[in-house]
């Protein structure tokens, strides 16, 4: 068993060379809009997991992410080899590529916050306005100055 810190080291690395060789080297129009997000390795060294995103070419384009899959897939072995000429351990490990969701739902959380400062301004709105039903105070109680 390899310590963690290794582990961690290696995905950094990996993933480093991962996301240069998908933006300088490989040619593949599919991953033009492709980003990689994060990259773990097993325990053992052998496997790595790479997340990615996938941008849209514009601001309302839906990312095209089947396309972008099978792009990774097929680069899968000249991205391994880059990552084993460019970390140096004995055993590359195999590459999987797993769509990340992180940034989707951070998407829907800030959709959430947004909807629910809407009704709390509105709610604030309507407090500020209100005025009692009865009288302002109706516990008060008449003083004798004797």
């Amino acid at each position: 068993m390899v310590d963690q810190a290794r582990a961690r080291r290696l995905a950094k690395r990996i993933s480093a060379i991962v996301a240069t060789a998908i933006e300088y080297e490989i040619k593949d129009p599919r991953l033009r809009f492709v980003t990689v997000t994060d990259a773990k390795v097993t325990g053992d060294l052998r496997e790595a997991t790479i997340y990615y995103t996938v941008m849209g070419e514009t601001v309302d384009a839906e990312p095209d992410y089947t396309a972008a899959a099978a792009g990774l897939e097929k680069a899968k072995g000249v991205l391994r080899s880059k990552v084993g000429a460019g970390t140096g351990v004995k055993f590359t490990p195999t590459l999987a590529f797993v769509l990340d969701t992180v940034p989707d739902a951070a998407r829907q959380m800030e959709d959430l916050l947004a909807r629910a400062r809407a009704a709390d301004d509105a709610v604030a709105r309507v407090a500020a306005e209100a005025k009692p039903a009865g009288e302002a105070d109706p516990y008060k109680i008449p003083r004798d100055d004797d």
